[in-house]
């Protein structure tokens, strides 16, 4: 999962409107509808919190296992290492109930978002689990993330984005938009508002705008 930092440009708008629709329309296809209805309720930020005062590795297996639960998936070994790397995480997808996650080094002292680096990627183990995929690799990226927002997880996602006078960074592959767009889709489904979650403004107002677009 890409992360994107100060210089970088945040896109924003619904550059990939037709890509997350057919995500959308792929995942209900595949859980049917009665599948969906076994995520009514969001993860928690409690359920991700991982505070200063808590040990890295345990509190971050701890927040891996809280969304292998979540997403359904079974009980398993979760090993977590944090090291250089080009993008933000990445998962194993071999064969084995284990979960084994590699988290940019960089999140060792920004706790807040590993939960929502390790959504991105435990839902890649959900897809990969389910034989739901698109053919490119773009696209899959873009499954992944309307995947995670669409079953409770990648609000996280959207809350990781902050652009102020004191950093700018996304997670994801969805622009704040479209993260936004995809949890109203939920919201209509389930009666669910995430607005008192965010913690970043910016985030807020890019649900909002998401939201705006969904009800056109």
């Amino acid at each position: 999962m890409p992360h994107r930092q100060e210089a970088d440009r945040v896109i924003h708008g619904f550059p990939h409107r037709a890509v997350v629709d057919a995500s959308l329309t792929a995942l209900h296809r595949r859980l049917s509808p009665v599948g969906i209805r076994r995520f009514p309720a969001s993860v928690t930020a409690d359920d991700v919190a991982l505070g200063d005062g808590e040990d890295l590795r345990p509190g971050t297996r701890r927040v891996a296992r809280a969304l292998v639960r979540h997403l359904g998936l079974p009980d398993a070994r979760v090993t977590v290492d944090f090291r250089p790397m080009e993008h933000a995480g990445s998962v194993g997808l071999a064969p084995g109930p284990e979960y084994s996650v590699e988290v940019h080094e960089r999140f060792r002292t920004r706790r807040r978002d590993i939960g929502a680096v390790l959504a991105h990627e435990i839902t890649h183990v959900l897809l990969h689990r389910l034989g739901l995929r698109f053919p490119g690799t773009a696209e899959n990226e873009i499954l992944t993330d309307v995947t995670a927002a669409y079953l409770g997880a990648g609000w996280l996602l959207l809350d990781a984005y902050r652009e102020d006078g004191v950093e700018r960074q996304r997670l994801g592959y969805l622009t704040p938009e479209e993260f936004g767009y995809v949890l109203a889709k939920r919201a209509e489904l389930f009666g669910e508002d995430p607005s008192p979650w965010f913690t970043s403004q910016v985030a807020y107002e890019a649900w909002v705008r998401g939201r705006a677009e969904a009800r056109r």
